[in-house]
């Protein structure tokens, strides 16, 4: 089977709702990025055969193939194609493991992952108001019960034990590793900067530096007046892009193009609709099972922070080390641009890898519905 490789990652910074990037519509903002992607690497548009775009809320300003939209904006020749994908949050993780299988299966020899959703302009629940988009029968099934991620995440956190104090605690720690992160330099490099306005964004804008138990504690429950969900321990609502270019390894060669991470492989699971959110257990174990990897063997995690009980109950079950987990922070410090998100914790993930020199790294993410992706990747020396 024909290697898969990664050889570009890039992102914007993820802008907090109506803030840097509410004014700049996604298919212009997924071109930004696009571009970036494939000028870092001098790799001429024309090698792309296919654009894959995970996008969640695809109405308004995101409707009609954002994916191949955002192609035609980004200047690239009319006979590149482009896709969008809606698996909820793992859209754009979704669109990496279908670019994988392209290049492996002989399809492709270049294609690019990307995601994009602009949470400012098209709001979280927003098909909701046109439609139902679970149908009489689904609903039938499930006793009527009106699928809610907050509610799911109420439900894991009384299942495992978690305590108010203990999901805050994790939610502060998302926020300092933010921080360090950025402090560090950590992000420069996959950061592709935007101009909005005459300034450009290039920082995260949603770390609260000035954060704490205390005022984390001071926030009142959103779902349950009883809960220990609220705002701060749940991932941000989000503006942002991203997008990772795959090839085969021997098109890599031939262009003369490193790469950095190769493919190892990918896994999708369903779960409980209703309790939703732990679909990255099963997901992670059946990746594991399928690459004959233990989890001692893996160096970095990256579990997107949906909610501040979903990694915990996957550290739970799994037995991770807290340390390798979400070591640049996650989605409660740094937002959840839906669409974007997988190819933006794959960003991440795999510049970390290569700054530290760690050869495995695996990412897995909750979705609406009861689905999770899990991927994993080892870094090319």
């Amino acid at each position: 089977m024909t290697e898969a490789v990664l050889v570009s990652a890039v992102r914007t910074a993820h802008g907090k709702r109506a803030g840097a990037l509410a004014s700049v519509h996604p298919v212009d903002l997924l071109a930004d990025v696009l571009n970036a992607a494939i000028n870092r690497i001098g790799l001429a548009p024309e090698e792309v055969q296919d654009v894959a775009v995970g996008c969640v809320s695809q109405i308004g300003d995101q409707s009609s193939n954002v994916g191949r939209f955002a192609v035609l904006a980004a200047g690239w020749p009319e006979e590149i194609p482009g896709v969008t994908i809606n698996r909820a949050c793992g859209s754009s993780q979704q669109a990496l493991d279908y670019a994988a299988c392209a290049i492996m299966s002989g399809q492709a020899d270049v294609v690019v992952a990307a995601g994009v959703e602009a949470m400012s302009r098209v709001p979280l629940g927003a098909a909701r108001q046109v439609g139902q988009p679970y149908g009489p029968r689904v609903l039938e099934r499930y006793d009527s019960f009106s699928f809610n991620q907050g509610i799911s995440a109420e439900k894991i956190a009384a299942q495992w034990g978690f305590t108010r104090l203990h999901l805050d605690e994790f939610a502060l720690a998302s926020h300092q590793k933010a921080a360090a992160a950025i402090d560090s330099g950590a992000f420069d490099e996959q950061i592709v900067p935007i101009e909005v306005d005459g300034a450009t964004f290039a920082v995260d804008e949603g770390v609260r530096r000035d954060t704490s138990l205390e005022a984390l504690g001071a926030l009142r429950p959103s779902f349950q007046a009883d809960g220990v969900i609220h705002a701060g321990n749940s991932s941000q609502i989000s503006d942002g892009a991203s997008a990772v270019v795959v090839m085969s390894a021997e098109r890599a060669k031939n262009l003369s193009v490193p790469p950095l991470v190769r493919y190892r492989g990918g896994s999708v699971s369903g779960a409980n609709p209703v309790l939703m959110l732990t679909g990255p257990i099963p997901a992670t174990q059946r990746l594991l099972k399928r690459t004959g990897l233990s989890l001692r063997d893996i160096g970095v995690f990256e579990v997107n922070e949906a909610f501040a009980p979903v990694p915990l109950a996957w550290m739970h079950d799994l037995g991770a080390d807290p340390e390798r987990v979400n070591p640049l922070g996650g989605a409660i410090a740094l937002g959840h641009p839906l669409g974007a998100s997988g190819t933006s914790l794959m960003t991440r993930m795999v510049h970390h890898m290569r700054d530290r020199g760690i050869q495995f790294g695996l990412q897995t993410m909750c979705e609406g519905g009861g689905t999770a992706n899990a991927t994993l990747v080892e870094l090319v020396a």
